[in-house]
């Protein structure tokens, strides 16, 4: 029998700045946040990946964008 462990380390904030445009449900400011996580298995990281989410700044809510 074979276990392959595959864990996602926690994401780690790269960059925070402020993005274009108001939030739908509250009007308060959009920002856009980099996010890097790394995949690993047996502790070996696979690959790195770097994510953008979008949150409002007054009521916390995560945002998608949708183009």
């Amino acid at each position: 029998m074979c276990v392959v462990l595959v864990c996602d380390e926690p994401e780690r904030v790269v960059a925070t700045y402020q993005a274009p445009g108001r939030c739908p449900y509250c009007g308060g400011g959009v920002v856009a946040t980099d996010v890097e996580s790394a995949p690993r298995l047996c502790f070996v990281p696979l690959c790195f990946r770097v994510r953008r989410r979008f949150f409002c700044s007054l009521c916390s809510r995560r945002l998608v964008s949708v183009a």
